[in-house]
């Protein structure tokens, strides 16, 4: 995004003529054809860029602007509607600063100091007008470009939250205004559904249907269907969000008239707060940014309104949007940034994972300068070139991902890139097996692996060797002090002080917590091998199979297929790695220096774990860990994994996007737990805190 306060004339004229065509080509994917390529906060940085060079250069103002009008024009397959009133947009606020700001203006216009505010969640949907004639319903319109939209009346007939006739008092002729939206949990279904149908049409050779990629497109897409009765299938709903025009007359705040329109039998946000002025409201946004999860519909901020109508039509319009209301926007969680180049990270199993190394962005209020690629094929399936400008999300996720790149914004000058044929780390060739998508390199002693190695061997759910993480291993790795995870244990108080930075505490405190994990059940300790696709649920049916972990240096591929639930490719896996010496050595070597668990089916439960008795379902992101390494955690402390939330789940733990699952925990009144209470939960505490998914 370019600084509009250090460019000169010439140079915002030509940015300005671009973010104009750029933003115009969106608006007509967006309004018109339901094809969004970039997300609201993306669109939202090229507006406000645009914004901040016109404000600078009123000069560049154009009447096609889209600073100056809404959305595209309405689509030539529905009849055209005239907006007796413009169906405008909200302008945004981004901060504390913004709103106040906002505030301010709007209160001086009025002549006061505050005034009351009501406030409501902003559902990411549809935009539709709605008109009543005599109480029953007759025409129904999309926003199109503020001005003129599409008649999608009989579509909206289907959808069961709007009266076809009202009930009590009401005016003669009048519009109302709201959002056309679909539940998370029914995108999830109907997204589900569209599989099911996929895989018959897959066994009749027919292709495959579109799933789509996420609830506003959907709600925009069933709204637009040719076939009303396609519409009626999907499961949408709208809430009322203002009455628009009126013939007769009306109450005099905001919130009086949401409760009139109520009472005529129409669906209102119960969301919907008044307050005192702007302190009340503030905090009230601040509630949603960390509630809105809990939502079973897309939320991107929180509306404010100027409660008093009758003070509307003196503050009017300020181009294409209204001075008495505005749309407070949580921080985004998808930015663009440009892509400066692709790296690649070598695994603890050898596996070769690109980054993406980025110009430094803020997303979701954290500083992101690098972002997770996956795979080659991942990049060459999304076109990635290094140069592009990306689209960056972090939402729920501690290491960022790339999107995809803004296509509309390329220049030529970007570059394809390729899989190097070497290990970065140790330059020996790199390998890739049939039917995977990655590629890895298939030298044990890789310094990389290594060091990735020893990071995974004391994490939590291995050998859980708190003060030995990523900067310790490398540390140690780098001083010659531990090359592999058995030298670990060789490991003592002075030879850590030597190490730059670690002091008597420190380094006492790591050898405490080096002998305690000689303690750690064979599960966890076979986990803790990182034999390639062995989870702990592996390692668990692999304990019970081997008994100590001595066995484990007698075992062959064919025997561990008979072990329920090892197949063979997993089989085939802990074969490969027990005959390699190196990994040989490493056991024996443990043994040796104290490392030898038995074990017997049900240890890990036998001394009364502290999720012993208890069946948790997980879902969502985490953000620490995955959910496999999530349900590992649960097994590891004696307790059930649930696959579904029922009047015998003990606790949901909940990510980010927890769906359907989280509304049926609230339904049944099942205890929530966050990631942090979780991780208080699994470490024994007796009261871990659950969340209030009432307030």
């Amino acid at each position: 995004m370019a600084d509009a306060s250090a460019i000169t004339q010439y140079e915002a004229r030509l940015r300005s003529e671009e973010l104009r065509s750029v933003i115009n080509y969106h608006n007509r994917l967006y309004y018109e054809l339901d094809r969004p390529e970039i997300p609201d906060p993306v669109y939202d940085e090229l507006l406000n860029e645009l914004r901040a060079i016109e404000g600078r250069f009123p000069e560049l103002i154009t009447p096609d602007s889209p600073t100056q009008r809404t959305g595209a024009a309405p689509l030539t397959t529905f009849d055209v509607v005239e907006h007796r009133v413009p169906l405008l947009s909200l302008s945004n606020c981004f901060t504390g600063a913004e709103l106040e700001a906002w505030h301010r203006r709007a209160a001086e216009r009025v002549g006061v100091d505050s005034f009351p505010i009501t406030t409501e969640p902003k559902i990411d949907g549809l935009a539709i007008a709605l008109v009543y004639e005599k109480g029953r319903f007759v025409q129904g319109a999309t926003r199109g470009d503020g001005f003129r939209g599409e008649n999608v009346t009989e579509n909206l007939r289907t959808i069961a939250t709007i009266p076809k006739t009202l009930t009590g008092e009401f005016p003669e002729r009048f519009e109302v205004r709201g959002e056309v939206y679909m539940s998370k949990s029914g995108f999830e279904q109907m997204n589900a559904g569209i599989g099911e149908q996929n895989l018959e049409r897959d066994r009749q050779g027919r292709r495959p249907l579109p799933l789509y990629a996420n609830p506003r497109n959907a709600a925009a897409g069933s709204v637009r269907q040719k076939d009303p009765s396609v519409t009626a299938g999907r499961p949408l709903a709208m809430y009322i969000y203002q009455l628009g025009w009126c013939d007769g007359p009306r109450p005099e705040s905001h919130h009086e008239t949401l409760q009139w329109l109520a009472a005529m039998g129409f669906a209102v946000n119960p969301e919907m707060r008044l307050h005192a002025g702007l302190e009340e409201a503030h905090a009230r946004i601040a509630w949603w940014g960390q509630q809105r999860e809990r939502l079973d519909y897309d939320i991107d901020g929180v509306v404010l309104k100027l409660d008093d109508t009758r003070e509307w039509d003196r503050l009017g319009y300020a181009g294409r949007e209204p001075r008495w209301a505005t749309a407070f926007k949580f921080p985004p969680q998808q930015r663009t940034t440009r892509l400066r180049r692709i790296e690649v990270n070598v695994g603890r199993t050898g596996v070769l994972t690109p980054f993406a190394v980025l110009e430094p962005v803020v997303v979701g209020g954290a500083t992101v300068s690098m972002a997770t690629l996956h795979n080659e094929g991942d990049i060459r399936r999304k076109d990635i070139r290094e140069g592009d400008t990306v689209i960056v999300q972090r939402a729920g996720e501690v290491i960022p991902q790339v999107v995809g790149p803004v296509l509309s914004l390329r220049t030529g000058q970007e570059r394809e890139w390729t899989m190097p044929a070497e290990c970065p780390a140790c330059g020996t060739a790199v390998s890739r097996e049939e039917n995977e998508a990655a590629y890895y390199c298939p030298n044990g002693s890789c310094p990389a692996q290594q060091i990735r190695m020893i990071e995974h061997f004391a994490s939590r759910g291995a050998m859980d060797i708190e003060g030995l993480g990523e900067r310790m291993a490398q540390a140690l790795f780098d001083a010659g002090l531990a090359t592999d995870v058995a030298a670990i244990y060789d490991l003592t108080a002075d030879n850590l002080m030597s190490l730059p930075g670690i002091k008597e505490k420190g380094s006492a405190n790591l050898i405490r917590g080096i002998e305690a994990s000689k303690q750690r059940p064979l599960p966890n300790v076979l986990f803790a091998l990182g034999i390639r696709h062995v989870g702990f649920e592996t390692a668990r049916l692999l304990a019970e199979h081997l008994g100590s972990l001595e066995a484990l240096l007698e075992v062959d591929a064919e025997k561990l297929q008979e072990i329920g639930g090892i197949g063979p490719v997993v089989a085939a896996s802990i074969a490969h790695w027990t005959e390699r010496a190196e990994n040989r050595d490493i056991v024996r070597r443990l043994v040796e220096r104290g490392v030898n668990p038995t074990y017997a089916a049900r240890d890990v439960s036998a001394n009364g774990g502290p999720l012993e008795g208890l069946t948790i379902v997980v879902t969502g992101r985490l953000e620490t860990m995955s959910r496999g390494e999530a349900e590992d955690l649960i097994r590891a402390g004696g307790g059930k994994v649930g696959s579904a939330v029922t009047k015998g789940t003990s606790f949901l733990v909940a990510g980010a996007d927890a769906g359907s699952k989280l509304a049926k925990a609230q339904q049944l009144g099942t205890r929530v737990l966050d990631e942090e209470a979780f991780r208080r939960l699994v470490a024994g505490e007796e009261e871990p805190v659950v969340l209030d998914l009432q307030a």
